[in-house]
């Protein structure tokens, strides 16, 4: 195996052959696709086949898939193969409607699992490694997907999960912990917890963190390497496209490296959905090329980055795309939990004491966001604090069950909170921004 490389023969190949690759494998993922109810209905109207697809540049010829399309088709309308092929389903969590539902065969996991240790190793990480990973376990696809590419790479790897930081800590002194992953506010958390114990981060083995799963700015970046005396590098990943390891940073800690022979990348103005120049903000799309049980074909993920102009001085031939700069849509991200005002607004409005006007604040306090859900009361109970105590209680809980975190809940009387003639303004997020 080469020194700095995982797959030198597909890190380092040529964009000609990179691109022959890709146009192969996309027309296999065609062919795959149109196993599903989903495409087969979308593309026969439109008598899309494999042989629709000459060149690259045929793909823009094709429709876009989008998340609205993936609810409607679930659970397993976008299934591409025989249900017993299937080894593991993950999904998001729910909105209104129903959440997105993505199903793996053993070699999209494969697949998957590669693709991490790829990037492990581009960052240095090797099998003498011990690996510690604090992300949560489940339908979350941060868990499973870093830790199998950590067992792929041969590190010890330890499934912590996430929170307990006085746990955390003292699995990464015990266990000889030399690289770790988590979100970045968890990050400054455990920098936090850290200072709390007295143990400094510098006379442990921690030299490298994974950072990842919520927007996040250099300056917190750095702050977390400074803090915990370790390196911390980016990544980018969507339980749509698999999970972790959709892209991510090298050694040179500049722009993350799409791995272009298992994704296509797509930047489009998010409102004329045409294409635009790499170095220029827009909305990403991605086309799976190696996954079996559910491709997708031109999804629109929504997030805004570009295309980094430029080779990298790794030797990775793979693109480099910079941070998320946000969505083109109004969900917003917290603590890794992708949550949009609709599902806050649902269990809202199954309690009749509230009215239909509320605010959604995010705010960072001591390195941790916080979200503050303010709802004007509809029947006024001000006067009894046992039944605003209980009701608080109530939808906070409802709440929590619903959006995966817990929120601050403030119950307010009625013209209380902003009221617009236009779109009514539902989230403030006052987080640091670049």
């Amino acid at each position: 195996m080469d020194k700095e490389f995982w797959q030198p023969e597909i890190e380092k190949m040529s964009r000609k052959e990179l691109e022959a690759l890709q146009l192969e494998r996309l027309k296999k993922t065609i062919t795959q696709a149109l196993n599903s109810p989903f495409y087969k209905e979308k593309y026969g109207k439109l008598n899309i086949t494999a042989d629709s697809v000459k060149s690259l540049d045929d793909l823009r010829k094709l429709p876009f898939t989008t998340k609205a399309e993936m609810r409607e088709s679930y659970p397993f309308g976008l299934m591409a193969t025989d249900m017993k092929n299937v080894v593991r389903l993950h999904s998001s969590s729910g909105t209104t409607g129903n959440p997105t539902v993505i199903c793996h065969t053993k070699n999209d996991l494969d697949c998957w699992a590669n693709r991490m240790a790829r990037s492990f190793y581009m960052i240095g990480l090797r099998d003498t490694d011990v690996f510690q990973n604090s992300s949560g376990y489940g339908m979350f696809t941060g868990g499973l997907g870093i830790h199998y590419g950590a067992e792929k790479l041969g590190a010890m790897t330890v499934p912590a999960g996430a929170g307990n930081s006085l746990r955390q800590i003292k699995f990464i002194t015990d266990f000889g912990t030399t690289a770790i992953h988590a979100i970045p506010s968890y990050a400054l958390r455990l920098a936090d917890v850290f200072e709390e114990v007295g143990v400094d981060p510098k006379k442990t083995k921690l030299t490298t963190l994974v950072i990842g799963a919520e927007p996040h700015t250099e300056e917190t970046r750095r702050k977390i390497e400074q803090r915990l005396s370790v390196k911390a590098y980016n990544s980018f990943g969507m339980s749509e496209m698999s999970g972790p390891g959709v892209a991510f940073e090298c050694k040179e800690q500049n722009g993350m490296h799409l791995w272009e022979d298992s994704f296509i990348i797509e930047i489009v103005d998010p409102d004329t959905l045409e294409p635009v120049p790499d170095g220029e903000v827009g909305e990403m799309v991605l086309t799976t090329l190696d996954r079996e049980a559910m491709p997708l074909i031109r999804y629109r993920t929504r997030d805004l980055t570009r295309i980094l102009p430029g080779d990298c001085p790794c030797g990775r031939t793979h693109r480099r795309i910079d941070r998320i700069k946000g969505r083109s849509d109004d969900m917003f991200i917290v603590k890794g939990v992708n949550i949009f005002p609709m599902q806050i607004e649902k269990i809202l409005m199954q309690f009749h004491e509230l009215s239909s006007n509320y605010l959604i604040t995010v705010e960072n306090h001591n390195n941790s966001d916080d979200v503050i859900v303010e709802v004007e009361l509809d029947k006024l109970i001000a006067d009894d604090p046992l039944k605003l105590v209980a009701l608080t209680k109530e939808i906070t809980r409802h709440l929590k069950d619903e959006i995966l975190l817990t929120p601050k809940v403030k119950l307010v009387e009625r013209g209380t909170l902003p009221q617009s003639d236009g779109k009514a303004v539902r989230v403030i997020d006052k987080r640091p921004k670049e």
